[in-house]
Formats: structure tokens, C-alpha cells, sequence
């Protein structure tokens, strides 16, 4: 979710659901140890609880990372086995990084050395040339006996040359059935599935077998699935928020936003997803997408927006 999931998108994501854990975007380590670490791990206490996702694949390195994600005050720390963009494969990062076990291992010993919140794990349940059950069992075995506890399982292979990593989220087929079969050969281990789950009934069919479910992109694109979270999977009694109520709060972020200088598309971006199912839908996307850009009060622009929501 890298360029999606930063500090706005998860303090708008946190007005839907109290409980739900929020992930950043990948951060590579390069990015924090010789980059602008401060704006990488930036967040609001609001945001918790959260984990940073780091990339990389050199175990000092990550350990330093994990040891700044600590003293920023992330609930947890993630190391993505899965992503298979070129841009990170080229870097050792991310997916390709199944194909050496022992390798993510070191990273993983490296990273809970260091610090003393959790370690996790997102990877896919194979690459071509290794995409066999028995490769998985070797890879998660290795990582398991490193020190890690939890695994988040995309379940689908990824293909690492040849296909965009858009096309790596729809071409590989699905299979659930190999992510349950991991959590049925490693039943002390915790499992958590993601990849092509978009309503809170699939997730309720899903914590049938596993430990708990990671939504993505739907999330994103279609943000007020998270509205009943809390109710429908942690118990929660509290009244389920509106859309409208929901913006509302969001305001004086924005507000405050503006005030130090940003711009309102840095936080209305991730919020269009809301606009969408309803009369007005689409006028509510135009004005905090394209009218946002030429609008002189942006402020009065969100209200008006706002309004569209009214009773939503």
C-alpha cells in the first residue's frame, strides 16, 4: 500500500474503527537510516494501535529500524515478504526475499533482538520456482524458529517476472485452502489471512480457521466497511458511526492540517472511497477530487461536500 496508507489515510481510517490494527505503507530501512526518518514515522497517537512495515533484507539494519519504530511508539513491527514490485526486488525486498529463508530469519532474530514489542511477518504463500507446499512449510519453519510468533499470509503466489505487481494481485489464483492448511500443520503459531477479502462476512467465514483476517486495497477504496468493525468482530456496543459523522470529526484534522501548510488533497485523497452508493455519490468525488484543486475556501468546500453525506 505504499503511497496509500500514510498518516492522513490512517487517521481517517481510525475514525471508522476503534480496534482495528493499521498498518503504514512499507518503509524501506535505506528511507529511515539515511532519509528523512522523522517524516517516515510521523503519526498521531490517534493512530493506535499501529504497526510500522519495514522493508529490507540486511539484519543489522532492520534491527536499527525496529529499534527506531519502538522509540516512535508503534505497537508492532512488520517485515514484507511480500511485495513483488521490481523497484524492491532489485533491492532485495519484499517477495523475492521467500526464495532464502534462512536469510529472513537472520532479519527476523535481528529485528526481536532489538526491540521488545512484536515482530510479524506478511508474506505470499509462494514464488515461481519455489511455490511448493513443502518450500512454504521450509520458509515459515525457518522464520518460526528465528523467534517469529505471527505470520500474515497473502494467499496467493507471487510471479516475479513477468507480470506488474497489479496483475500479481489478480492472476495468481487465490488459495485459502494452503494458507489453512499452514495454520492446521503450525497450530501454535498465529495466522492471519489476507489477500481478496472485501465484505466483514467473508472476514466473520474466514476467523473460522484463522487468527484474524488483513483487509488491503478494499479498505481503501471502499473505507466504510471498516464502520462496523468493532461491533461485528471485536463486540463493541458502541453506536456504529455515519459517514457523515465521520467526516465531521475529521475536520478539524484537516483544519489543523492546513494551518501548518499542507494542502487538503494530502488528506481528501483518501477519503473519496466514502462517496460512493448513494444520490450525490459521484458530485461528492468531484468536489474533494477535482474542484478541490481551484477551490479558493477548501474549508467551505468540505462542508459543502459534507452536506451530501447528511443522514449517511
Amino acid at each position: 500500500m505504499m503511497d496509500w496508507t500514510d498518516r492522513h489515510c490512517r487517521f481517517f481510517l481510525r475514525l471508522l474503527s476503534r480496534n482495528a490494527l493499521l498498518y503504514t505503507e512499507m518503509v524501506t530501512t535505506g528511507a529511515l537510516l539515511h532519509g528523512d526518518a522523522e517524516r517516515f514515522l510521523r503519526h498521531d497517537e490517534a493512530e493506535y494501535p499501529l504497526a510500522l512495515q519495514l522493508g529490507g533484507s540486511v539484519p543489522a539494519d532492520l534491527g536499527a529500524c525496529a529499534r527506531l519504530a519502538q522509540a516512535a511508539g508503534y505497537n508492532e513491527v512488520n517485515l514484507n515478504v511480500g511485495c513483488p514490485s521490481d523497484r524492491v526486488q532489485n533491492n532485495m525486498i519484499g517477495a523475492c526475499l521467500m526464495g532464502h529463508p534462512a536469510l529472513v530469519g537472520d532479519c527476523v532474530k535481528a529485528m526481536l533482538d532489538a526491540v521488545q514489542i512484536p515482530v510479524t511477518v506478511k508474506h505470499r504463500i509462494g514464488i515461481n520456482g519455489r511455490d511448493s507446499y513443502a518450500e512454504l512449510c521450509d520458509f515459515v519453519g525457518q522464520v518460526r524458529d528465528a523467534g517469529c510468533r505471527s505470520f500474515t499470509v497473502h494467499a496467493r503466489i507471487a510471479i516475479l517476472e513477468g507480470l506488474s505487481p497489479k496483475e500479481n494481485r489478480e492472476i495468481p489464483p487465490l488459495r485459502y485452502d494452503v494458507a489453512a492448511r499452514l495454520k492446521a500443520d503450525f497450530p501454535d503459531l498465529e495466522f492471519i489471512l489476507n489477500g481478496g477479502i472485501k465484505t466483514l462476512a467473508e472476514c466473520q467465514q474466514h476467523l473460522q480457521t484463522f487468527d484474524g483476517v488483513m483487509l488491503g486495497r478494499e479498505a481503501y477504496h471502499n473505507p466504510y466497511v471498516l464502520a462496523e468493525v468493532d461491533q461485528q468482530l471485536f463486540g463493541s456496543d458502541a453506536p456504529v458511526i455515519s459517514r457523515s459523522e465521520a467526516l465531521a470529526k475529521l475536520r478539524p484534522y484537516i483544519a489543523r492540517h492546513l494551518e501548518s501548510g499542507g494542502a487538503m488533497h494530502h488528506v481528501t485523497r483518501h477519503i473519496l472511497g466514502l462517496g460512493q452508493g448513494f444520490p450525490g455519490a459521484r458530485k461528492f468525488r468531484q468536489l474533494l477530487s477535482v474542484d478541490i484543486h481551484k477551490h479558493p475556501d477548501p474549508l467551505a468546500l468540505l462542508d459543502q461536500a459534507s452536506a451530501l453525506l447528511q443522514g449517511r
